[in-house]
């Protein structure tokens, strides 16, 4: 009898082999829904999921620096571009899951204007940013700015920020005045509003890829990031401002 209760011991002392950590590398710009969607599955599923939000270029820098991602969710193509270059993501996962707009955004329940008034609309004041020569929202918007031709007149006065996230939060906060940050950023943050949406055809289309690592130790990774393109998930996204694409 003594042993088979010590392997009924040896079994109630282990877990379950089915239960995975899935670490997730994810743009700064997904939290509020990928929180939402992350703690839904962990309803149905035994799964912890662990998310690390920054800025895309950041990420990207550390998984090709060995650390321990299943996932990797860009706000660009071209971060991602750069992490299957340097053989980091297995190439048959990558899908490209969201879209985004770019939007002007301003403290509490702005004014509506155009975008091209800008300058007139900052004045003397700070233009909150993400990184423009390595964050993706920044990258966007310095675009657009120079698109536009706006580009010299308010570069002076841009306050750059880690992430898209951290831009956000000094408009929020009223120590800047006016920031650019994607439209799904102003869903989530009900201390701004949006002044107007920056045209499309300024800036390259802002594309969210997902793709499972090399280094990933779960199946379950694969399986959360085909999760992104369906239902509870899906309507999360679109709740939020992005667009889900096929």
């Amino acid at each position: 009898m003594r042993l088979p209760l010590l392997a009924a011991a040896l079994i109630a002392l282990t877990p379950a082999a089915h239960a995975d950590e899935i670490t997730i590398f994810a743009a700064a710009s997904l939290k509020t829904a990928l929180d939402e969607i992350a703690a839904e599955w962990q309803k149905s599923h035994d799964d912890k999921v662990v998310i690390s939000y920054a800025g895309s270029s950041k990420l990207a820098q550390q998984i090709q620096e060995g650390a321990p991602a299943d996932l990797f969710i860009s706000a660009s193509t071209d971060w991602m571009d750069a992490v299957q270059k340097s053989g980091d993501i297995d190439e048959a996962s990558r899908t490209d899951l969201l879209g985004n707009t770019l939007v002007l955004v301003g403290t509490g329940k702005p004014a509506a204007a155009e975008v091209t008034e800008l300058p007139k609309l900052l004045g003397d004041g700070k233009l909150a940013m993400a990184l423009v020569n390595s964050v993706p929202a920044g990258q966007y918007g310095k675009q657009s700015l120079e698109k536009l031709g706006l580009w010299s007149e308010v570069e002076p006065h841009v306050a750059q920020a880690d992430n898209v996230r951290s831009a956000l939060m000094l408009v929020s906060t009223g120590e800047a005045p006016l920031g650019i940050v994607y439209g799904s950023d102003a869903v989530a943050d009900p201390g701004v509003g949006v002044i107007g949406t920056f045209p499309t055809d300024s800036h390259d289309a802002i594309t969210y890829p997902g793709a499972v690592t090399k280094a990933a130790d779960t199946p379950q990774a694969a399986a959360f990031l085909q999760s992104l393109k369906q239902d509870p998930a899906k309507s999360v996204f679109e709740a939020q401002g992005f667009t889900v694409l096929p």
